[in-house]
């Protein structure tokens, strides 16, 4: 069972996504928060799999909400989905950095929002990495390229291959097919990667790959 938590100020977004992931037989909606404060001190308290966060709330907004959530030791398993609309793609990149899982327009189709929850709670892949990929791509790029960390170098030239490969939002499965690996190879390299990066899951890892110019803006496939 898949435990969501739902953050946003307003009760009509919360109570359409609450009946839309209860229809569900995996997915428990287990609370919900109506600004950052609470959404931080109930994940803190129930510890959900995926928390569905909107990004502007009173007080505490969504990005503090989730740097708040993603750097607290006692709550690694937490995902963190963010609601937004595509004019406050700035905010996103910074989420991303600060290490949400990925994002959802606050329209989108019911089976997308049940889709993203459940490939969040597996940690499998990015939320719509085609539009992902483009909202990192056009930031990365504004913000100051740092010299890549001596952590880069402890990557052997396949894993380097193949966080490439995560960076262009290939899932595992695909990622073994373009490699000529089993999948369960491919999931133990981008294991191995997070492990030796300290990030926290795949959407990190595609931030590091822009910033670290292991690969730029207009290379991917759309």
């Amino acid at each position: 069972m898949i435990r969501a938590l739902l953050a946003d100020d307003q009760t009509l977004v919360r109570a359409g996504f609450r009946s839309i992931l209860s229809d569900e037989d995996d997915i428990e909606v287990v609370a919900e928060a109506a600004n950052g404060d609470e959404a931080v001190a109930r994940t803190r308290d129930l510890r959900p799999d995926v928390v569905l966060m909107d990004i502007r709330m009173p007080g505490t907004d969504g990005l503090e909400a989730t740097r708040q959530i993603v750097t607290d030791p006692r709550l690694d398993g937490v995902r963190v989905i963010i609601l937004t609309t595509f004019d406050l793609d700035d905010y996103v990149y910074g989420a991303l950095r600060s290490g949400a899982s990925g994002f959802l327009v606050k329209d989108t189709e019911p089976a997308e929002l049940i889709h993203a929850v459940r490939v969040v709670a597996r940690g499998d892949a990015l939320i719509a990495p085609s539009i992902t990929r483009r909202l990192i791509a056009e930031f990365a790029g504004r913000v100051k390229r740092p010299e890549p960390g001596p952590e880069l170098n402890a990557l052997t030239d396949r894993e380097r291959e193949v966080m490439t490969l995560v960076a262009a939002g290939l899932s595992n499965d695909e990622i073994a097919a373009r490699l000529v690996l089993s999948p369960a190879t491919a999931k133990t390299h981008v294991s191995r990667i997070m492990t030796k990066l300290g990030t926290r899951d795949r959407a990190q890892l595609v931030v590091l790959a822009y910033e670290a110019g292991m690969i730029t803006p207009g290379w991917l496939t759309p």
